[in-house]
């Protein structure tokens, strides 16, 4: 198979064609009768001279802007982006080598952010705490940090390329992996966060694992926890013992005297209503304390919605609770706990309600995972939601402080939560309770009807 002529000849030979006329004529010309020697040799030495003059200059006019372009994107494929064509902008060469110059530029500005960008990865990476481990689809590690390094007590260069059962975090780098764990590496002991994700580069899976130190978090949060407890235990304890010492002093004083005073029986009386009062109060609190330290972990039994509503609000006498028709669905969890949790709810919109003369009503739906019951009432609405699920807070003169607390203990040990906020078309607040839903045929099954 006979091989192509180069771009470059044919354009030369096509610049040939083009003038072969011209130089027929002129050699027709120069033949004609009339016409000397010389001027027929000189005639066709001129004719040559021409067509090669011509070939060499149609050639250079058309290949160099190609060798420009072709040397352009040799550039920017070594991403080299500093090379820049110099052109005219009005015809079809300069126009392309305007956007060729456009792309060089673009592409410098790229390559400029992605090296900041991978310089503060990998200054992130060096200075996090966390230690961070990358392997490849082979399961080879191929990047670490400097905490990594340290947990494992071992340099990048012995740590790079090993596999993950090779570094003893094979059971952290498995899809089932705990969460959380309490182990032993060779840079230090305590309790691991253990974070697993997966990514691709350059069209292959890699495993990212981060293992973070969380002993230290642990304990400041239980440090600041006790110190919560404390402060929360000696306010109560003080708010009862301050008064009791003062009317003990009071009474000794009293029965001290000589001779006794005529209504010293009354203030003696008084002054033991006041010491029992106080001393109920104590025991409400230390038995609301001990309720909430307590709480069993939950059943999971189906439970139906309708029936579960309907006695809670049969519990209530102090006013008629509207119940809006619901879907029947039930509630995967522990019964008497959910029921204590909406009880708890409940007191709390009919005294919201008492007080400005409105009505409460409860309402359920259900979403594909979950089941989810409000609770409306017309009262005030919520002033202040900072201190609303804090413990032993409270705003009424004989609550506990713990509804709230104990309720969103309730629903976040069955997987769900709840939420008090004011509502928006109208005054008065909204509790939200989200609980897991089991499907409508285990509802009705008789451990559901119990």
């Amino acid at each position: 198979m006979r091989r192509p002529l180069a771009y470059e000849t044919r354009i030369v030979v096509t610049a040939a064609l083009a003038l072969a006329p011209v130089a027929i004529a002129a050699v027709l010309f120069a033949f004609g009768d009339g016409v000397s020697a010389r001027a027929r040799w000189t005639t066709l030495f001129l004719i040559a001279v021409a067509a090669f003059v011509i070939g060499v200059i149609v050639r250079e006019q058309i290949t160099y802007p190609l060798r420009t372009v072709a040397n352009l994107l040799t550039a920017l494929r070594e991403e080299n982006y500093s090379l820049r064509a110099r052109h005219r902008t009005d015809d079809s060469i300069g126009e392309l080598l305007v956007e060729i110059n456009a792309l060089a530029s673009m592409l410098q500005s790229r390559k400029l952010e992605a090296v900041e960008a991978a310089a503060l990865l990998r200054a992130v990476m060096a200075e996090i705490d966390a230690a961070i481990f990358t392997f490849d689809a082979n399961g080879r590690l191929q990047l670490v940090n400097r905490a990594a390094e340290t947990l494992l007590a071992l340099p990048r260069a012995r740590l790079l390329g090993r596999s993950a059962e090779e570094l003893g975090l094979a059971e952290l780098v498995a899809d089932d992996a705990p969460p959380a764990i309490d182990r032993t590496f060779p840079g230090g002991a305590g309790r691991w966060s253990i974070r697993r994700s997966t990514f691709r580069e350059q069209g292959l899976p890699h495993r990212l694992l981060v293992i973070a130190d969380i002993t230290r978090a642990l304990r400041a949060e239980e440090t600041r926890a006790w110190q919560r407890i404390v402060r929360v235990l000696g306010h109560e304890l003080n708010n009862s013992l301050a008064p009791i010492k003062s009317i003990g002093t009071s009474i000794e004083s009293l029965v001290t005297r000589e001779p006794l005073p005529r209504d010293w029986r009354d203030d003696v009386v008084r002054g033991a209503r006041v010491i029992a009062a106080r001393a109920e109060s104590l025991t409400r609190f230390t038995s609301a304390y001990t309720q909430l330290a307590r709480l069993p972990p939950p059943a999971h039994d189906p439970i139906a919605t309708a029936e579960l509503v309907a006695r809670v609000v049969a519990i209530e006498p102090r006013m008629h609770i509207e119940i809006a028709p619901g879907s029947d669905v039930a509630i995967a969890g522990d019964g008497a706990q959910i029921e204590q949790m909406l009880i708890n709810l409940l007191r709390n919109a009919v005294d919201a309600s008492l007080e400005t003369g409105g009505s409460v009503r409860i309402e359920w739906s259900d979403t594909r995972d979950a089941v989810v019951v409000r609770i409306l009432d017309e009262g005030i609405g919520v002033s202040s939601t900072a201190n609303l699920f804090v413990p032993f807070f409270t705003t009424k003169a004989n609550g506990t402080g713990i509804g709230l607390v104990l309720s969103r203990q309730i629903a976040e040990a069955h997987g769900g939560s709840v939420t008090l906020e004011n509502r928006r078309e109208r005054r008065g607040s909204v509790a939200t309770v989200t609980l897991p839903r089991v499907s409508a045929a285990r509802a009705s099954s008789p451990s559901a009807r119990e």
